[in-house]
């Protein structure tokens, strides 16, 4: 048997089994657990329920969470300083394949009290984020959607995380809660890019199992003034 084939049925098996055991982690937050933001991760939801894909939404939005004070305890200890829903996130954070960010538009900014748990999670957490998938999505009434949604990505860039696409900004309409189940252009690409994140974290997978990950080089840090 030609080697390229047997090596494709051993992908096909492997992809079986892959397909068993992933999961995504979705992080609403926006402070209403049913809003509008809510909407767009529920249609995200049910296409990786369709995939095989296990999923968790964290209600986040309407939690009490202060910002990082660079006090580096987490350094030491390996975990947050302020023991709350971070330090309660990150074991599953690091269990996960995948990421899902999803929050409401303030000022052409994400939920500020999302960016201080995303800030306190990623810097806190000290296991290797590299290859896992992440993918921001925002809901607003009208503007600062492309604002928000590069915010949150740049949480997936500095950790080596591929950042899924969909068919457009990743983005939902509406103002009051629930508006966005109108949106039929919202919802479609919040199912195109489920669908494009299910594919990416399939073939990492995969690609994990037959290559291992990217070689990792000692960090370098250079600050601009010496």
């Amino acid at each position: 048997m030609p080697e390229c084939l047997r090596r494709r049925r051993s992908i096909m098996y492997n992809k079986r089994k892959v397909e068993m055991c992933m999961k995504v982690l979705m992080i609403n937050g926006s402070p209403r657990a049913k809003g509008n933001t809510y909407v767009a991760l529920h249609e995200m939801e049910k296409v990786f329920e369709g995939e095989g894909i296990e999923t968790e939404i964290v209600q986040i939005g309407n939690q009490d969470i202060r910002g990082c004070i660079a006090c580096g305890t987490c350094a030491k200890k390996g975990q947050c300083a302020f023991d709350d829903m971070v330090n309660q996130t990150a074991a599953k954070f690091e269990a996960c394949d995948g990421l899902v960010v999803g929050s409401p538009v303030y000022y052409a900014s994400a939920n500020a009290t999302l960016v201080a748990f995303l800030t306190r999670l990623f810097y806190s957490t000290p296991f290797d984020k590299t290859m896992k998938v992440g993918a921001s999505v925002v809901a607003a009434r009208r503007g600062g959607l492309s604002a928000a949604f590069d915010e949150l990505n740049k949480f997936f860039t500095i950790a080596g995380m591929p950042v899924a696409s969909g068919q457009y900004w990743n983005s939902v309409h509406g103002r009051t809660p629930g508006e966005a189940e109108g949106d039929g252009e919202g919802l479609q690409s919040m199912r195109t890019l489920a669908r494009n994140m299910a594919f990416l974290m399939k073939s990492i997978a995969l690609g994990k199992e037959e290559y291992g990950l990217p070689e990792k080089e000692a960090v370098v840090r250079t600050n601009f003034i010496r």
